[in-house]
């Protein structure tokens, strides 16, 4: 479903990511833990070209980029249609109410119906815990509860593959339950995600496969209980440590 294949990123001379290979069955659960700046971001925006690598290809489903060829517009907009991504913020239009922010990428850039994107947009709401806040605006609806118009924001394009980057880094403690609960069940559902986190509860009870990141390079990956409980990587040994101080 998701391979990457010797991607490399850089930002000037440093580099970002290091000859990165990563293969994500479909229907799997990928979650990357790693310390600020070890490129965990960086390999979600090459996933979806919101960044380019300087070298490599990225696969999704039956699509490849070959970062070795020129990539043209019209190949990214293409391939970005295949992943939908959950940011840090949450990005809405202010202007646009729950139901509108939602609708907005179907009408727009799939040419959608507006009657089709409505009905489906009110049944992702709903499916998120919205279906009494379509006509809200961003600014009458708690920091969890945008969070969550996010998630039917970027499921609305039927994505194959659903990309968080810290989706829950940005909410008061008390409302971060609420957005990963949403998280879990689009799990059960057997979509195929992955999710950058700092909750590491999340992390072993929802991931199928956990990956370390330090430096650009995976250092480690497994299952959450060999990763959590029995790393083989001293670095992630030393990371594991630190956070559960």
């Amino acid at each position: 479903m998701i391979k990457m294949d010797q991607i490399t990123k850089k930002f000037g001379d440093l580099i970002v990511l290091r000859d990165i290979n990563l293969q994500v069955e479909q229907g799997k659960v990928i979650v990357v833990i790693g310390p600020s700046g070890s490129g965990k971001t960086t390999l979600l925006r090459c996933l979806n070209l919101l960044e380019q690598p300087e070298s490599g290809a990225v696969t999704i489903d039956q699509q490849t980029i070959d970062f070795s060829k020129k990539v043209t517009k019209k190949e990214v907009s293409s391939f970005r249609k295949q992943s939908g991504m959950v940011f840090q913020t949450y990005n809405l239009f202010p202007h646009f109410t729950a139901l509108e922010n939602v609708m907005e990428g179907p009408v727009t850039v799939q040419k959608v119906k507006k009657t089709e994107a409505k009905k489906n947009a009110s049944q992702l709401l709903s499916d998120v815990g919205l279906k009494e806040k379509l006509n809200v605006y961003p600014y009458q609806l708690s920091g969890g509860q945008q969070q969550r118009v996010g998630i039917a924001r970027a499921m609305a394009i039927n994505p194959k593959v659903m990309l968080f980057d810290e989706p829950t880094s940005a909410l008061d403690p008390e409302l971060v339950g609420e957005v990963l609960l949403v998280m879990k069940d689009l799990a059960e559902e057997g979509r195929t995600m992955v999710v950058v986190t700092h909750e590491m509860k999340f992390a072993k009870e929802v991931a199928d496969e956990v990956i370390f990141m330090d430096e650009g390079k995976i250092v480690e990956r497994g299952a959450p209980i060999d990763i959590f409980e029995n790393p083989k990587e001293e670095r992630t040994k030393r990371f594991l440590s630190l956070i559960s101080q």
